[in-house]
């Protein structure tokens, strides 16, 4: 059973583009990138998946035939499959073990352009970081990720659900039965995580011990890939590392604080490759004077977030002795627990605000915290949103003072900010008496589960 999911529209535009370049399918293990390229060969009349790691004889082909025509012709002679373009998907799969194959979608744009070529591969960064040309302006690329809130929706046949919150405002908040649901289903979704095959059994069952049998499989591959990094770092530290970023969600990393005793610069380096293989995500400190907001980033503040709520509670239970109280509070516990302890609802708006966002970047995380004069001071987030800084504060109820929030308005001169918790939709409007121009605060209130209301304009 194939779930829908958000990429399927982006595969499809770029099949029935008639200047597409070689696509490049790139994600964490285990996000559904192959079925995805599996459920687009559909549309196709003929597919040929060539998978390197099961067959790790096919590297010859492409290391000894450099004439794609010709290789495309023999890939159909040894899967007894016609390749005519147009007609023909070529999926090209865990392409990372396989450099030449990865110089052939050169080729291929340059040679074979009407062909379709699809590449993914879960290791693919640490390859394509070793082969800093590999394609520029040759092949194009989109970025894939567990499932989103919405997609989690699709998948449980509430769709209309979807269209009601994007419709949704400040001015027009949710029906109350309506919003009750998005919450439960959103304590639910924290639970299952977003890993297609966690979603599947979900859907299938609805018993959360099947969903934890897949999310145990796909932590312990995650582990075992450890082994693959050998030669670059300790399999032990990339656990350790990995098992602290978890501990210290929702704050500043670090490094200290990784079992071993092991030195900065071994701890940065194992950062690195566990965010090349996409199973954590930066998130970088910065000024937020203005756009972009990359230009004045600050290394020595930085958070890390992992990449799924339901692998990060296996972790905790299989690794750290239990995630009962934790799982107890994501189920039945209070809105204001829920967002402000563990960090685990600020974890999870992160990869929000990257899964709604367009796939055809891989997008950045940035925070603020006031650096000026020793003060705890600190935005969630910061993104870009029409051409201005938009900051986005992760908090529970409306009797929290948001000082943090407006501190930031102020010295940035913003008038407008979201603050994202579990209550319906609502504006909260100030007017900043610590203002000498007596300016008008706005800050809009998110449910965190419409998240992707700050992107659905974008798409339309």
């Amino acid at each position: 059973m194939y779930l829908n999911r958000t990429i399927d529209s982006h595969l499809l535009e770029w099949k029935n583009d008639s200047n597409h370049k070689p696509l490049l399918l790139r994600g964490a293990r285990q996000v559904g990138k192959s079925c995805a390229v599996k459920h687009l060969g559909k549309t196709f009349d003929n597919y040929i998946e060539v998978n390197f790691e099961k067959r790790p004889d096919m590297k010859e082909i492409f290391a000894q035939v450099h004439n794609v025509r010709d290789l495309a012709d023999n890939l159909g002679m040894i899967y007894n499959t016609p390749v005519v373009a147009g007609k023909t998907l070529l999926f090209l799969d865990e392409i990372q073990a396989s450099p030449d194959a990865i110089k052939s979608l050169w080729s291929f744009k340059e040679d074979f352009p009407e062909l379709h070529v699809v590449a993914a591969g879960s290791l693919l960064e640490f390859t394509l970081k070793e082969m800093p040309s590999y394609g520029v302006g040759r092949i194009h690329s989109l970025f894939m990720y567990p499932f989103s809130f919405d997609e989690f929706l699709m998948a449980e046949g509430k769709s209309a659900w979807i269209k009601a919150k994007q419709c949704a405002n400040s001015q027009k908040p949710l029906l109350t039965p309506l919003y009750n649901d998005l919450v439960r289903h959103y304590r639910t979704f924290l639970m299952v995580g977003g890993m297609p095959a966690s979603v599947a059994a979900w859907v299938s069952t609805h018993d959360y011990r099947k969903c934890q049998d897949e999310l145990d499989d796909i932590q312990l591959s995650y582990y075992d890939d450890f082994a693959k990094y050998a030669k670059k770092v300790e399999p032990i530290l990339l656990r350790n590392t990995l098992q602290s970023v978890i501990m210290q969600t929702g704050g500043k990393f670090t490094y200290s604080k990784v079992e071993g005793g092991y030195r900065a610069d071994a701890v940065k380096n194992a950062l690195s490759l566990l965010c090349d293989a996409g199973i954590i995500k930066r998130v970088c400190h910065t000024a937020a004077n203005g756009l972009p907001l990359g230009a004045e980033t600050n290394n020595k503040f930085q958070k890390y977030i992992y990449l799924d709520s339901g692998l990060l509670l296996r972790i905790l239970d299989m690794d750290m002795g239990g995630a009962r109280q934790l799982t107890e509070m994501v189920l039945t516990g209070a809105a204001a627990d829920l967002v402000n302890k563990g960090g685990l609802a600020e974890m999870m708006l992160g990869w929000e605000l990257i899964k709604c966002n367009s796939p055809r970047s891989q997008h950045d995380l940035y925070y603020w915290e006031n650096t000026s004069d020793g003060t705890l001071s600190e935005v969630d987030y910061i993104i870009a949103r029409d051409l201005r800084v938009l900051p986005i504060e992760c908090k529970a109820g409306t009797s929290g003072k948001m000082k943090s929030l407006y501190l930031f308005m102020r010295q940035k001169h913003i008038t407008d900010a979201v603050r994202c918790s579990l209550e319906n939709f609502t504006l909260i409007e100030n007017r900043d008496k610590q203002d000498s121009s007596d300016t008008i605060r706005r800050v809009e209130i998110l449910p965190l589960f419409a998240v992707s209301n700050l992107f659905c304009k974008l798409d339309n």
